[in-house]
């Protein structure tokens, strides 16, 4: 402050009145406020000019109390003064000053400021609004009302701005971080009032969303690995899988920047600031109705997008791929790689074979399904002929006349315990067995060669019995014949 400005203010009638009262306490003066309130540093008043006197414009604000704003905020660049008694207006309360409540309307838009309104806006913690006139060493040159002030790269913008043609000739609103040697220096912050209204937002977003809402926000940037999107002061990451169902398009194919867009929460972490949306989950899935447009053993056709060691990928449509596993792609043929057979973009013609609608997975052919032949398992009691064709310590594996396959248990070969089953049978070996189980769920038949030895053994016994039954009957016949001839003879003698 100058010492003429200070000769003014001396011969102020009404600031040596205020000087009388200066002993009265920080704290009562504090207590009187248009309001009846508690004033705090910031807080906006609106009251009524009781007086333009000196370099102070003096204003009520209830009861017997007064506070003062320098007339220089109402002062254009011409030296015209734009305020007087009985006008209204705003102002934010700083400090109280050798005994005066001092006030500011410095927020309330571009104004012509002193050094005490800058060290008011300082001890009071309110932003000032300030045109960046240059770039200087380790920053920019604001010119605060006519002040030369200082703001340090790192503290233009939320990023450390390095490029001065974004912010030469433009006015912000500025936070005063140091004030010292009398405004010699004076340094600003725009990066704390970004960073209170980025905070403010947060606060505000924390309470309205919730995972599963849809927003709407601008795309900002595109990178490979996704898109960030702006929400109306907080951003939110569109990650490079959600933002189409077709895995093959780029996220430049999609967005561009400037575009409005709808998307859902699917990811909300407030402590790490991190938002993740989903653009794909805002539009139809394809996968909803794949079991409908994509019916099993249909033919349909597609590209091949990748190649795997275990089989190709097809793209049926956006969204949609299903895989030819390996097996299927060499026509009953062993193949080691599927790129033998086909390469990417290839359009081939394909079978379905299956559809996993939940887990979002086709299975693919390049041929027909082909259906197995039915199989007619033998009824159990059965005899049959068959040929052996591996031994296992565990029992036989026969093959059968029918075609069928099935296993003569080791306990069911009728042989001493102990015996080489290797050497009496190799493959090859022809053997008669009886069907002793049929399992129809998976095709599976037990054999015995023991029941058919015992089944031999029991119709011999049978043949032996009924052999010696005809002989005993045919020599009883014979018996009886002679004696009727010889009692006959008997009685023809006793006759002569």
């Amino acid at each position: 402050m100058n010492d003429e400005n200070i000769e003014k203010k001396s011969s102020d009638p009404r600031k040596a009145e205020l000087d009388k009262d200066r002993e009265e306490s920080f704290a009562s003066l504090l207590k009187r406020s248009s309001m009846g309130e508690r004033l705090y540093p910031g807080q906006k008043v609106r009251a009524k000019v009781v007086s333009v006197s000196g370099d102070l414009v003096y204003i009520d604000l209830g009861g017997k109390s007064e506070g003062a704003v320098d007339l220089a905020e109402f002062v254009s660049k011409e030296g015209i003064i734009s305020i007087r008694e009985g006008d209204e207006i705003e102002a934010f309360f700083v400090t109280v000053q050798d005994g005066l409540m001092r006030l500011t309307t410095l927020t309330g838009g571009y104004s012509v400021l002193t050094l005490n309104s800058i060290r008011d806006a300082y001890e009071g913690g309110i932003s000032v609004n300030g045109e960046v006139k240059q770039e200087i060493k380790g920053g920019f040159e604001v010119s605060v009302g006519g002040v030369r002030c200082f703001c340090p790269f790192s503290h233009m913008d939320l990023k450390g701005a390095r490029e001065a043609s974004a912010y030469v000739g433009q006015t912000f609103p500025f936070k005063v971080l140091e004030y010292a040697e009398e405004g010699k220096k004076i340094v600003l912050s725009r990066r704390v009032l970004l960073e209170e209204e980025k905070e403010a937002r947060r606060e505000k977003f924390k309470e309205r969303l919730t995972v599963g809402m849809d927003v709407t926000g601008e795309v900002k940037s595109i990178q490979k690995f996704g898109a960030f999107v702006d929400l109306g002061g907080i951003e939110g990451l569109i990650p490079a899988s959600e933002i189409s169902w077709d895995r093959t398009v780029s996220p430049h194919d999609i967005l561009s920047i400037g575009k409005n867009i709808t998307a859902k929460i699917i990811s909300l972490d407030w402590e790490k600031d991190r938002l993740t949306l989903s653009f794909k989950a805002a539009l139809p899935d394809p996968w909803a109705s794949a079991a409908d447009n994509y019916p099993v053993d249909s033919r349909v056709s597609g590209s091949i997008v990748r190649l795997l060691p275990f089989g190709a990928f097809v793209r049926l449509e956006p969204g949609i791929e299903g895989l030819i596993h390996i097996s299927n792609l060499g026509a009953g043929r062993r193949i080691n790689h599927p790129k033998e057979v086909v390469e990417v973009g290839q359009w081939v013609d394909v079978y379905v074979l299956a559809v996993d609608q939940q887990n979002r997975k086709m299975s693919l052919s390049m041929q027909p399904k082909v259906e197995p032949a039915k199989v007619v398992l033998p009824a159990v009691g059965e005899i049959l002929d068959g040929i052996v064709e591996r031994v296992m310590p565990y029992g036989i594996f026969l093959k059968m006349n029918n075609g069928i396959t099935g296993l003569i248990p080791t306990m069911e070969m009728g042989t001493p315990s102990g015996a080489d089953h290797r050497r009496m049978f190799p493959p090859g070996t022809e053997i008669q067995v009886a069907v002793i189980d049929v399992d129809t769920t998976h095709n599976k038949v037990r054999l015995s060669r023991k029941a058919v030895l015992e089944k031999v053994a029991q119709d011999e016994f049978a043949q032996y019995k009924e052999s010696a039954r005809k002989s005993a009957e045919s020599s009883r016949g014979l018996g009886s014949l002679g004696d009727l001839l010889k009692a006959k003879m008997e009685e023809k003698k006793n006759r002569s």
